[in-house]
């Protein structure tokens, strides 16, 4: 007999574990070939939880400085771009890259570390977020400038922190139809930011999208793979500072790239709370900023399930909450040194699945570095003679991977009989849209162009009412759902199987008791599914 029988569409697939469910409901919540990668991936409750793995101070620091390079290109960019359209002289514009490196640190070790009701505890680096720039850039150009960015993001973080517990209840509509649709686009919208790394980064550059800087992104690529392959388990998982140590040296060498300003940078600078001038409270800006704060935690929250699937480890509505409560209040206390909105950085666990390295403490070991980078502007200098081509070779394998595990995620899902494919396949394309066709929403409100500008947004919002709709609110959905489902199965009835007794089976089209003899079937309506 089928073991599947009578299943729900959206059952009989793996879940995230709510803070309540016993060992016992989370093994039956998910599928045969789901428990038994589970059981190889997962802890069992008396050990250890992946994430809190510890390794020596200098590998730490090695892994960390990992982390670092992947990001810190992103970091630079929401300061430039926020500093320029608000006007600031070359001086105060620096001192916001300072303080965004500065913030960076003291979230990531937030997030990693802990407080009571605050971190989520899971290897996830904090930075500045992208989804808050067109609004801020839109604050900073008018009257108040950046003042009035620094108000908007204390009062609208103010909100999402009261709202994150409310917020982090929708983890239950999370399950992996969801979280591997996002995972997915997470991964598929990071590969142009490689692609664009890898071409130059600076689109104006005379040698933008140049055979060398493009040869140079795929010798890094091509060292990365090498070490990985040929190193020792140390260097394999070394392999992307290493790539991009080597490919940094080629750059030098050939002249793509220069440490000239590290001679001039300071040796150490303390952040000034308020450098910048006191915040400014304006109600237009701070609506505007909360739609942004609400982008926000949706992203950090697909970023902390992403993370805990490739790490192995339980994610439930309370621990969601503790992240995305750590988000709201480093976002709080940003402006107060000079930086703004804070969130989970999507690449860094694209490293986190490269390399394998699960530990927070590797992860707070990096948002030291962060801190340091902000307190010791020259080591900062150094880093950022790393050459954008460079890090494009290195982010390639990163971003894809982060892709690749929303795919392994969404081989879980069961597409048999229910309208699954179109919840991934509906989400992935709304996700993507925006990679695709920047300007697709540009007739649109400022306000739905703040959110579903964000792929990783759009693709989590689709994703979850589709979810409702197909599995969840169940009238009106015909048992055979759609042409486009995967597949339809016929099924037999609960009462059926529950008739049945031990050693019945059946022969020749008829149903044999253990002796051999005949069942008699009782006369009643049949049913094409039945």
């Amino acid at each position: 007999m089928n073991n599947s029988v009578n299943a729900e569409p959206g059952q009989g697939q793996p879940r995230v574990a709510d803070h309540d469910d016993t060992a016992q409901e989370r093994v039956a919540s998910v599928s045969p070939t789901s428990t038994r990668r589970a059981n190889h991936s997962r802890p069992d409750k008396s050990t250890s939880r992946p994430e809190d793995k510890k390794y020596s101070l200098s590998a730490s620091f090695l892994y960390g400085l990992q982390h670092v390079l992947t990001m810190y290109a992103g970091l630079l960019a929401v300061p430039l771009i926020v500093g320029q359209a608000a006007g600031l002289s070359p001086a105060d514009t620096g001192t916001l890259i300072t303080a965004t490196f500065f913030m960076a640190g003291l979230a990531t070790l937030l997030q990693t570390l802990g407080l009571p009701f605050f971190g989520s505890q899971l290897p996830l680096v904090q930075g500045v977020s992208f989804a808050s720039v067109s609004t801020m850039v839109v604050i900073g150009s008018g009257a108040g400038g950046i003042p009035a960015i620094f108000g908007a993001v204390i009062a609208s973080s103010a909100v999402g922190l009261l709202i994150a517990p409310l917020f982090s209840k929708l983890i239950r509509f999370f399950p992996p139809v969801v979280t591997g649709s996002v995972i997915t686009t997470i991964g598929v919208t990071l590969v142009p930011v490689a692609a664009n790394w890898a071409m130059g980064g600076d689109k104006s550059a005379a040698d933008y999208g140049s055979m060398a800087n493009i040869g140079l992104a795929a010798l890094t690529l091509a060292i990365a793979l090498l070490l990985s392959k040929v190193g020792s388990g140390t260097i394999s998982r070394l392999s992307f500072l290493l790539s991009i140590v080597i490919g940094t040296l080629i750059a030098l060498a050939i002249g793509k790239t220069t440490f000239a300003g590290v001679g001039g940078a300071a040796i150490f600078a303390w952040p000034h709370p308020f450098s910048l001038g006191f915040p400014t409270f304006s109600i237009p800006a701070i609506v505007s900023m909360i739609i942004v704060v609400l982008v926000i935690l949706t992203e950090t929250s697909a970023d902390i399930l992403a993370v805990g699937e490739i790490v192995g480890t339980d994610i439930d509505s309370k621990r969601v909450a503790t992240g995305l409560r750590a988000d709201m209040l480093s976002s709080m206390i940003a402006p107060i040194f000079g930086s703004f909105s804070q969130s989970a950085f999507a690449q860094n666990v694209g490293l986190v699945a490269v390399t394998g390295i699960k530990s927070r403490f590797v992860v707070a070991a990096g948002g030291t570095i962060l801190v340091l980078m902000g307190l010791i502007p020259v080591l900062g200098a150094i880093i950022a003679g790393v050459p954008a081509v460079v890090l494009g070779g290195a982010g390639l394998i990163l971003f894809s991977t982060v892709a690749a595990s929303g795919i392994r995620s969404l081989a879980s899902v069961d597409y048999d009989n229910n309208m699954n494919l179109i919840i991934v396949a509906v989400s992935v394309g709304v996700g993507i849209i925006p990679m695709a066709a920047p300007s697709f929403y540009a007739a649109f409100p400022s306000w739905f162009q703040t959110i579903f500008h964000s792929g990783i947004s759009a693709a989590a919002i689709a994703a979850v009412l589709l979810n409702l709709l197909f599995n969840h609110l169940r009238w009106g959905t015909p048992q055979n759902p759609s042409v486009f489902a995967a597949g339809t199965n016929r099924q037999i009835k609960r009462e059926v199987i529950d008739a049945l007794e031990h050693g019945d089976h059946c022969e020749n089209g008829k149903i044999l008791d253990i002796d051999g003899h005949e069942i008699p079937v009782a006369p009643g309506h049949t049913s094409a599914n039945s």
